[in-house]
């Protein structure tokens, strides 16, 4: 069921941000996906967090008719190690949603830039870094209401069903 919910979330995320965002200038660097996969990551883990990137960013590459692939290896790389970020640290810790988004953001742009680079095509970093500060503000604002709609949506697992923690010995 949380695999059909995450489609779900995921694909409306996904319109949201193809249809409605890219039309306005100031909500151009946000990313509305990539908040939400964060934050679906955070609660579920690195293996589901990997396959929601990895199908996430194979739907933006086909929607946009971008590079096929670096949206998916982007966004699979940045929801396996969000979600191994939230099994090993507590989730319910305040600060983790706002830690990955600004981590993940500035490594996604970052990412991004060198693997245009390294594909051969026109990489401007001068541009991508201008944008960088209006990206990471706008997700970070963009993180508390979605991420709250997402946590009702994934409520914490049972104890059985729990994801394991990492405990320090000693």
């Amino acid at each position: 069921m949380d695999a059909l919910k995450a489609a779900v979330i995921l694909f409306v995320a996904a319109i949201l941000q193809l249809s409605v965002l890219t039309e306005y200038q100031p909500f151009r660097t946000g990313s509305v996906v990539l908040v939400a996969l964060l934050a679906v990551a955070l609660l579920r883990g690195s293996v589901f967090g990997a396959v929601a990137g990895f199908l996430t960013g194979l739907m933006l590459d086909t929607a946009t008719l971008g590079t096929l692939g670096v949206t998916s290896l982007l966004l699979t790389v940045a929801g396996f190690w969000i979600g191994r970020y939230g099994e090993t640290t507590a989730r319910d810790r305040f600060h983790a949603p706002y830690v990955s988004v600004a981590v993940v953001t500035v490594l996604y742009v970052v990412g991004e830039l060198l693997l245009q680079f390294m594909l051969g095509e026109p990489a401007p970093a001068a541009l991508a870094m201008h944008g960088l500060p209006g990206a990471l503000l706008l997700n970070l604002v963009l993180t508390l209401p979605v991420y709250a709609v997402i946590r009702r949506l994934f409520p914490p697992l049972e104890l059985g069903d729990r994801v394991r923690e990492v405990r320090l010995l000693g």
